[in-house]
């Protein structure tokens, strides 16, 4: 099966599990192009992008000049030039009748030119985030590229987009596209509300490579050495991160042997930075910034109790599964997170992990105490996390369910 991936960001250093959907279908004997608009800022390169060699199959859009006139004589170009390019599709981008400001901005024209240059026919074309899927639709029906369009909702494509927007910012695609899925119930019940026909709707989790995350019960440390309390996340408002550091302010009150390492890297940075300074824990809380799969791997190894406090962010932004939830618990650390989207799915709350309000810091310390306190509680509830994420979020057997939804759109 040929399959295109139209994407935003590749590979984005903050949605992995996209790179690992691809390496899987490849893996099961299937062709990946991918198609994006801009290529990570990442300075470390992911080893799968050598392994796979998946620059060879990688196409980024090209720029669309600021300037209305540049743009144009780019078009004009590139018609004139066109000796072995499809034409039809990219005259078709520029009919204003019938797509609006996406041709009279000549965006659809520039989005369509990878696909007539290279005359690529697929079978499958999966498109990550609702809003990449409204231009794949734009793509088919203009000729640019064929096969059925399979689009994937997440999470600010739902919860913000249609905020800016307007509410029917997608009936377009729920129209056209054949298949709309879902990381999470709460995902689903926000695509019915912007009435998307409920049987095109099916729920697909982001799944895990389960060989790449070593199992391990976790047991109290012994001597002096402290209690590790780990966050894998971006840092941006709607992960809570803030939260998370006031509450272990106050934790320390209790338990000064405590160390808490934040993974990730963001534009809150210098903010999370000064708030550190600010509750003096600069001995105990450790914003590491952006690290490769393999590194983030040895800090799940060495941690203890995983946190996660999520919010609703100023724009309505919130999270989709929360995979790290799942990486978390296939690690076998428990733990605590909020009650946010679909991070009731993504976890078994009071086994194998703790929900509490999102922006609730003395519940946040109230569990987090419990856990310090209770650290024969950590095995069980990491051993039915580790079993929860074996049952739902195995990428082998999610990725034969996108192959059956694949195949049943043929």
């Amino acid at each position: 099966m040929k399959i295109a991936f139209l994407i935003g960001e590749f590979p984005s250093i903050s949605e992995t599990f996209i790179l690992s959907q691809i390496t899987a279908l490849i893996d099961c004997g299937h062709q990946v192009d991918i198609y994006a608009k801009r290529p990570s800022k990442a300075v470390k390169k992911h080893k799968d992008i050598d392994k796979y060699d998946l620059e060879k199959s990688l196409f980024y859009y090209p720029n669309i000049p600021k300037n209305i006139f540049s743009r144009s004589l780019g078009v004009l170009s590139l018609i004139f030039r066109g000796s072995q390019t499809r034409l039809k599709p990219l005259f078709n981008a520029l009919n204003i009748y019938k797509h609006g400001e996406l041709a009279a901005s000549m965006r659809l024209f520039y989005r369509a030119i990878p696909f007539v240059k290279i005359d690529q026919h697929y079978d499958m074309v999966h498109c990550h985030h609702g809003h990449v899927g409204s231009i794949g639709v734009k793509l088919k029906e203009i000729g640019a590229v064929t096969g059925k369009i399979v689009t994937t909702f997440h999470g600010y494509d739902i919860n913000v987009i249609p905020g800016l927007r307007g509410k029917a910012v997608y009936d377009d695609l729920f129209q056209k596209a054949d298949v709309i899925t879902a990381n999470s119930n709460f995902t689903i019940g926000k695509l019915l509300e912007l009435k998307c026909p409920e049987e095109k709707i099916v729920r697909l989790p982001v799944g895990l490579d389960l060989s790449l995350y070593t199992f391990q019960e976790r047991v109290a440390p012994q001597n002096d050495t402290p209690i590790k309390l780990l966050t894998v996340a971006r840092l941006v408002e709607k992960k809570g991160i803030e939260y998370s550091i006031k509450a272990v302010a106050q934790l320390i009150k209790k338990h000064p042997n405590i160390e808490y390492n934040i993974v990730g890297d963001g534009p809150l940075l210098n903010q999370l930075q000064q708030l550190v300074v600010e509750l003096n824990l600069q001995d105990s809380v450790h914003l590491l910034g952006w690290k490769t799969k393999e590194e983030v791997q040895k800090y799940y190894e060495k941690a203890h109790i995983f946190v996660l406090a999520s919010v609703t962010a100023s724009n309505n932004d919130r999270e989709g599964q929360g995979l790290v939830l799942q990486e978390a618990q296939a690690m076998g650390l428990p733990v605590l997170a909020t009650l946010h989207n679909g991070f009731p799915d993504s976890v078994i709350q009071g086994k194998s992990a703790f929900l509490v309000p999102e922006k609730d810091i003395d519940a946040l310390v109230e569990k987090l105490i419990y856990l310090v306190e209770n650290p024969e509680q950590w095995a069980e509830m990491g051993n039915i996390g580790r079993r929860y994420v074996e049952e739902n979020f195995d990428i082998h057997d999610l990725n034969q369910q996108l192959l059956d939804i694949y195949r049943k759109c043929e």
